[in-house]
């Protein structure tokens, strides 16, 4: 007995202070706003306000006299400040049209005249429209500048592969990877081979190099697909026109928090380097192969000359695919994008014309067409691409 009445005595207090609290936390829980938390996410608020201060902060930036000095600096500035206005003056149009569907409900409570209540009812059914459109146009805006500030110092990883055409599709995929390279080098951009399969013609089978500089992957992202060759080969005698093609697929490099790899799914075979030139070439085991086993994916690697950095590079394609994988399957992609970037490599299958004897490159997607087919191959790039990413943007 004396024992129950000691937990009677410990437990009497303890429980009135738990029901102190609890009705504590319920009166207080009354107060709070009721949102649910996807409701809460969705308001763009928070973010405005970041782009409100970010927006502030460029302006007085660009009121600093000492960056007339650096006109490359002032220029990229200045069309961030542009892009943020765009977003605060679509969130203010929003606010306005709030303020007045908000007067129209007072107007519906208070007002007694039938024709000023069918008007003020039948403007906020518009407004509504308004706002709803508005607020698609602002969420829009929002992820195109989320976009372009996570992707903004991500490398890519190109992949260019010979198709149709024989010794004339193995030229033009080394024709193609020297003019990203030189791209790369227009753009101060690091530039790598992760694996490389060439000819004696000095073209390529295959190569796959990655690119790593601010704004590389949102320069890079719409190159991906199959780009058609017409004109005269250095092998060809009789001075026929051929057409040849070459595919070019785009991955962005995951972080190494975005993919972990698990060692057990991994199948890693090494060889012997092959290819022309080269003192190490089918001297010393450094060509690598690597497959992952859950999803049947093989990448390969011996463009360095050690078994480390192979089996490095072949890691960082192989997690590049894993990661392209991973967001298709987040997005709901019906169609491996990979594969539609790729196809077949058929002639018919096309995103961009070479036309060396009409000095003309053609964009198929966005129906555009450029001159100076030599320049543009000698990296001279910005003009096309930031014409197809704005038009692809756009569409």
């Amino acid at each position: 007995m004396l024992k129950y009445a000691l937990n009677a005595i410990l437990f009497i207090p303890a429980r009135k202070k738990w029901l102190t609290l609890w009705e504590e936390w319920k009166n207080s829980a009354q107060k709070w706003p009721k949102k649910k938390l996807w409701q809460k996410r969705k308001n763009n608020m928070p973010r405005i306000e970041d782009i409100k201060k970010q927006y502030e902060e460029i302006t007085n930036q660009l009121g600093d006299p000492g960056l007339i000095s650096d006109w490359e600096k002032f220029e990229l500035i200045s069309k961030k400040r542009k892009k943020l206005e765009k977003i605060l003056e679509k969130q203010k149009e929003i606010d306005e049209i709030k303020i007045k569907i908000e007067e129209n409900k007072t107007i519906l409570k208070s007002e007694s005249d039938q024709d000023l209540l069918t008007i003020a009812q039948s403007e906020t059914v518009g407004l509504k429209e308004k706002e709803e459109s508005l607020a698609k146009e602002l969420e829009a805006l929002l992820k195109e500048d989320n976009e372009k500030s996570e992707n903004s110092n991500r490398s890519v990883i190109v992949e260019v592969r010979a198709g149709a055409g024989g010794d004339e599709a193995a030229l033009f995929a080394g024709d193609l990877y020297r003019m990203y390279f030189k791209y790369a080098i227009n753009n101060s951009w690091s530039f790598k081979i992760l694996d490389s399969h060439p000819t004696d013609l000095k073209g390529f089978k295959e190569v796959i190099f990655e690119m790593k500089g601010e704004g590389a992957y949102l320069k890079m992202k719409n190159e991906g697909g199959v780009h058609r060759v017409q004109r005269i080969p250095e092998t060809e005698k009789s001075g026929r026109i051929h057409t040849s093609t070459a595919s070019i697929a785009i991955l962005i490099k995951p972080k190494s928090t975005e993919i972990k790899i698990n060692p057990r799914d991994l199948r890693i075979d090494i060889a012997k380097a092959s290819g022309p030139g080269g003192q190490n070439v089918n001297k010393r085991m450094t060509a690598v192969r690597i497959t992952h086993l859950p999803t049947g994916i093989m990448v390969k690697s011996m463009a360095e000359r050690t078994l480390p950095q192979n089996k490095e590079n072949a890691l960082s394609i192989l997690s590049a695919k894993l990661a392209q994988i991973e967001r298709e399957k987040e997005t709901s992609a019906v169609s491996d994008k990979r594969k539609s970037q790729i196809g077949t490599a058929d002639r018919s299958e096309k995103i961009r014309t070479y036309n060396f004897p009409q000095d003309r490159i053609t964009d198929h997607r966005i129906k555009k067409s450029w001159h100076s087919i030599e320049e543009i191959m000698e990296g001279n790039l910005d003009k096309m691409i930031d014409d197809v990413n704005k038009e692809l943007k756009d569409n």
